[in-house]
Formats: structure tokens, C-alpha cells, sequence
């Protein structure tokens, strides 16, 4: 069994975690210094002159950037008219750079453009960029602690770090040069976007999911959107090292995913939700077959016998597209132990939803909400989208049938990801769901440092599921569920 509970205090309850982002010391109150309203005159009006050697510097660099900047394009020119396109494919990363370096050695040469060494490096490997990545965005996506690049236009490149936006120095030249970075994306993946077909969803070789919308629907200039796949898989202990949830929490989901309950991941977008998902499947047993069904396919489950789906648009001409109720009617008839999908936001919900009530017990998906309640009250309405006429009382009574958990994941505003709620569904009560809390996070103020200072309790609810975990192997201890004083 996962739990690795610490010692028990006097009355046999699991000592209390540390409260996240807590000073160590106990007893640590959060800071009762309030923020003042508005700023120090100082601070107000107009920005104070920097000073006039920094003032040259910063000149002197952004000369230095247009000066790199104007050559790229000159001589991105030539390395088309130059390299054998046709075999770049096969040529290694190594001998194509020594060819790239030649060819521009020989035309700043013809140019008579001298540059110094860590110019000519940094020209160069943009070069190398634009022919075989993505330009401008290559550094980013090398760049692991980035985990969303966004594209405001050829001028405002953002990127997410650790919870955090933060707006970079990198720029494309102008519109024409971001387009043509997004069509080689789509291209190679045998799509296409313009003026008629304004907007294009996509998954880069290395597994990223992309999302781009060009002019005229894009008002000052295309938008991208890259969330970055991460290459390493996280497992509950590395969340629980992380701090988002205990190792009671994990006790517990490993006991509901390990009997079979059907489980719904809700959250908000880059609440961490996939990545919980992620963590949750290594709880299944490496006997079962599990099939996944996602719209871009980001899952890294961990077991030995799983068969992966992905959903297709249509072609140039409006057919052939593969949707999620398609991959998930025929995932069906493939003898499934159990179903996951990716992420259910529309009419794949009856399907998924009548799986889990025929016999797929331990099913899993996503949904995008803010709360248990929120998240039954989306399914509720992607069943009326899904143009099924039923009374409101059979879809509720079919949702509580089918749905077991809702484990909750937040981002909260100082950028860390918390498994805010785990929720159970027990039934109806006349024409209402019924739901009861197990676990949730408690905030209790914020650092001076901006940090959420909180912990995780139990409410003193027993589980509905216990008989059930207990008939499978897994008897958690009652104080599993007492709360925290």
C-alpha cells in the first residue's frame, strides 16, 4: 500500500502536515501587515530617468539586435538558395550547422560585414533555427523550466514559469515572418490555416499541443498558444514532494482508483489537471487494458498494456474528421478494462458516461471547472448540448450512477497547483445529486513574499466507499479522516 503516514499523535490521529508555504517555525501566523491601497508618490507618475551610461548600453544593444536581426533575413535568403533542401531530413544536426557556418562565413565575407565571435555563434544558430525549428520560439521550447509559450502578435512573446507570466525580449520580424513559422507548423502535420480557415489546433514533434488563430479573426496579429510536453513523468510521490496534496490524500486515491471508481479530474485551464490524471493511472494494475481518447495526446500513462486515440479535424475539404464519440463508440468494442479520456467537453460525455454505468468501472476524464458542484453542473449541460432530450432528474440520476469521485485541482494566484478538493458522490436526494467532501485545502493567509500559506485537512467525513476499499484490500485507518485541530 501507498501511505507512509507519520507517527500517530496521542489520540491515534496521523500528525498534521506542514502547512504549504509555511515558515518552519511553529506556530507561524500569516503576516497581518495589510497592502496599502496606493502606491508611494515616488512610485506614481512617471518612471525615474534611468541613468545615462545604462541609457547608452540599452542603445547600443538594440542597435546591435536590428543590426542581427536585418542580416538573418539577408541571409536566411541564401542558406534556401544554397542548402540541398532535399536531404536536409537526412543530414545530422552536427554537419548541417558546419554547413549553415560555411555558407555564412562566405557571404558576410561578400557582404564585407565583420561580427565578433559570439555575434556570428548567435547568428548562426538562429540560422540553424529558422531552417530547422521554429525560429524565434526554438530557445523556448529547449528551455525547460518554460511550460506555456504565448503569442501575442510578432512583437509580445510571453511564457509561463512556475505558475508565473513574464513577457520576453524575443520577437519575430514582423507578421509575415510569425505566419510563416505557423504554417510550417501546420503543414507538417497536414493542415492549414489562413484568412478562410482562421484557426488550426496541432501537436508539435515532440508532443506539444499548439493552438494558433491568424487575421482577421486575430485583430493585432496571429496568436499562438504552446503548451509544452513535459518529458518526465510525475508519479503521486513526486506531487506529494511537490506539496500538491499529502500522503493521506494519496492513500485514499490510491484505494478509489485501485477498486475501480470512476473518477472526474476538474480544474481550471493549467490547474494541473493532465498531469493528475497522469499520476492517478499509476495506480492501475499492469493486468488491465486501458485505452485513451484525446483531442491532442498529452496522457503518459504508465502501464504496460495501453492503447492511445487521437481525434482528427477535417481535411481541406471537410471530411474526414475523427471526433472523440467516434474514437470512444469504437474504444467500446476494443475490450477495454478501462476507458480515459483525455478531456470530455462536449457530446462524447453520453458515451462516456454510459461506459462507465455497462461495465468499464475505473474510468477516468477531465473536465473544466471550479468546483465538484460546477463540474456536475457542466456535465449536465453537455448532455442537454448533446441535443439528448431527457428529464433533468434522469440525467442527474444518470450522472450520479456513473460518476463515483471528483478530485478538484486549483493554480492558485502566487502560481502553485493544489489539489484544492476530493469529493464524493453518493446518490440523490430527490431530484439533487448528492456529494460530501473528504478532503480540502484550507487557506489561512499569505506570506509577505506574495506565497499562499494554507494546508490540507480532512472534513471528518467517513468515506461512502470504505466497505468497498475494505472488501478489495485497502482498510484506511479511521484517522485518515479526522480533521486537523
Amino acid at each position: 500500500m501507498f501511505s507512509r503516514f507519520k507517527k500517530p499523535d496521542a489520540a491515534g490521529r496521523p500528525a498534521p502536515m506542514a502547512p504549504v508555504g509555511a515558515a518552519s517555525a511553529a506556530g507561524h501566523a500569516p503576516s497581518s501587515v495589510a497592502k496599502p491601497l496606493m502606491q508611494p508618490r515616488s512610485s506614481m507618475g512617471t518612471a525615474p530617468q534611468r541613468p545615462a551610461a545604462e541609457a547608452v548600453a540599452a542603445d547600443k544593444e538594440k542597435k546591435r539586435r536590428d543590426r542581427l536581426a536585418e542580416l538573418k533575413v539577408e541571409l536566411h535568403k541564401r542558406l534556401l538558395e544554397s542548402l540541398n533542401l532535399a536531404a536536409l531530413e537526412t543530414a545530422s544536426e552536427a554537419s548541417l550547422k558546419v554547413e549553415i557556418a560555411a555558407i555564412v562565413s562566405e557571404a558576410l565575407d561578400e557582404m564585407s560585414v565583420a561580427l565578433n565571435k559570439d555575434d556570428r555563434t548567435t547568428l548562426n544558430q538562429e540560422l540553424y533555427d529558422e531552417v530547422m525549428g521554429l525560429g524565434p520560439l526554438e530557445p523556448l521550447l529547449k528551455d525547460e523550466s518554460v511550460n506555456d509559450i504565448l503569442v501575442n502578435g510578432p512583437n509580445r512573446i510571453f511564457v509561463e514559469r512556475g505558475g508565473k507570466l513574464e513577457l520576453t525580449d524575443i520577437t519575430f520580424k514582423d507578421e509575415r515572418h510569425l505566419l510563416r513559422i505557423i504554417d510550417k507548423i501546420v503543414s507538417a502535420v497536414g493542415r492549414r490555416v489562413d484568412e478562410s480557415n482562421p484557426y488550426v489546433d496541432a501537436r508539435l514533434a515532440d508532443g506539444s499541443r499548439f493552438n494558433a488563430m491568424v487575421p482577421p479573426v486575430a485583430v493585432d496579429g496571429s496568436l499562438v498558444s504552446i503548451r509544452k510536453f513535459k518529458k518526465e513523468k510525475l508519479g503521486i510521490q513526486d506531487l506529494v514532494r511537490f506539496g500538491a496534496f499529502t500522503e493521506e490524500m494519496a492513500a485514499y486515491l490510491q484505494a478509489a482508483v485501485s477498486t475501480r471508481l470512476n473518477i472526474i479530474v476538474s480544474g481550471g485551464t493549467g490547474s494541473g489537471k493532465t498531469t493528475t490524471l497522469n499520476a492517478l493511472s499509476s495506480f492501475i494494475d499492469n493486468s488491465e487494458r486501458v485505452l485513451t481518447i484525446e483531442d491532442t495526446a498529452e496522457l503518459q500513462l504508465q502501464q504496460v498494456h495501453v492503447g492511445r486515440m487521437e481525434s482528427r479535424p477535417p481535411n481541406v475539404e471537410g471530411k474526414g474528421a475523427v471526433t472523440q464519440r467516434d474514437c470512444l463508440r469504437n474504444a467500446l468494442r476494443m475490450r477495454p478494462d478501462r476507458i480515459i479520456v483525455g478531456e470530455t467537453r462536449g457530446e462524447e460525455v453520453i458515451d462516456m458516461l454510459q461506459a462507465m454505468n455497462t461495465g468499464h468501472d475505473g474510468s477516468m476524464t477531465t473536465i473544466h471547472a471550479n468546483s465538484a458542484r460546477d463540474g456536475i453542473s457542466r456535465l449536465e449541460n453537455m448532455v442537454a448540448m448533446a441535443g439528448i432530450e431527457m428529464p433533468l432528474k434522469a440525467v442527474r440520476s444518470q450522472i450520479a450512477a456513473a460518476v463515483n469521485l471528483i478530485v478538484q485541482a486549483s493554480r492558485l494566484q502566487d502560481g502553485s497547483r493544489r489539489m484544492t478538493s476530493i469529493t464524493e458522490i453518493t446518490g440523490m436526494e430527490g431530484e439533487v445529486i448528492s456529494m460530501q467532501e473528504i478532503f480540502r485545502y484550507e487557506r489561512l493567509g499569505m506570506a509577505p513574499d506574495g506565497k499562499i500559506i494554507g494546508r490540507f485537512n480532512a472534513t471528518g467525513v467517513r468515506s461512502h466507499f470504505s466497505e468497498r476499499f475494505r472488501s478489495w484490500g485497502y482498510d484506511l485507518p479511521a484517522s485518515l479522516y479526522e480533521p486537523i485541530a
